[in-house]
């Protein structure tokens, strides 16, 4: 896991650093802001600070890694199993995240389900997990990214936090790839492009990545923003058009 961090007057301006320097597309980077101020008065600038993850995973697919303030993650890799909390820093971000689900009035346990370099795996266990997930994981986005703003700013801190419950996450993408599956077959059959619901960097990774196999079969990513749509397309026609 490689992370890199990356300043500017605006969003904009770090991102543009972080792809002049890595020398990778818009689209091929993976970032959270970890820093954001507000230009002031008496010309005093804003100030954002982006840290950028580039793993081997992501060189290998290389499809769609996108901005990642939370905004989509592997799936947990929990095997049942729970980790004592490691270090100093574990148990801090494990405190912060069981304060604002109180806080939310979700009281819960947080616990440890895996720790690799660069990213750390917390599991929530809740009564409100269905709430806590939301409509296709957007909720369990937003807490993973609040999350993710505190531990930047717990000090040496570059870890990526993945937050999981009920094995959401895995649950999830066995889904994505079933129904992707479905629509390649679809598309095959009437030769028409169907577009896919909003997703977010990661599930369109996913997808991408499930769909390659298709010799016939191509996948393009269609909006602006965090959550794209995908349009599946039958390459024969598209060749022939």
């Amino acid at each position: 896991m490689i992370v890199k961090e990356f300043e500017g007057k605006n969003e904009k301006e770090a991102i543009d650093r972080a792809i002049e320097e890595l020398g990778l597309d818009r689209n091929e980077i993976d970032f959270e802001i970890v820093e954001s101020k507000r230009p002031g008065i008496l010309f005093r600038g804003g100030k954002v600070k982006i840290r950028v993850h580039l793993s081997e995973e992501q060189e290998e697919f290389d499809d769609e890694p996108e901005p990642g303030n939370g905004g989509g993650e592997r799936p947990s890799r929990s095997t049942g199993a729970t980790l004592e909390p490691a270090g100093e820093f574990e148990p801090k971000v494990i405190a912060f995240a069981k304060g604002l689900l109180e806080h939310m009035g979700f009281p819960a346990e947080v616990r440890v389900n895996f720790r690799e370099e660069g990213r750390l795996g917390l599991d929530i266990e809740s009564d409100g997990s269905g709430i806590l997930i939301g409509k296709q994981g957007k909720t369990l986005e937003a807490l993973q990214f609040i999350v993710n703003l505190a531990a930047g700013r717990m000090e040496g801190n570059t870890t990526r936090i993945v937050l999981d419950t009920q094995d959401y996450r895995s649950r999830r993408e066995r889904s994505l790839i079933r129904m992707a599956n479905q629509v390649a077959e679809q598309v095959r059959r009437s030769r028409e492009s169907q577009l896919l619901e909003p997703l977010n960097p990661f599930e369109r990774r996913l997808i991408h990545t499930s769909l390659a196999r298709y010799g016939d079969i191509e996948t393009v990513s269609e909006g602006d923003g965090l959550y794209k749509r995908i349009r599946v397309i039958c390459r024969a026609d598209r060749d022939r058009g």
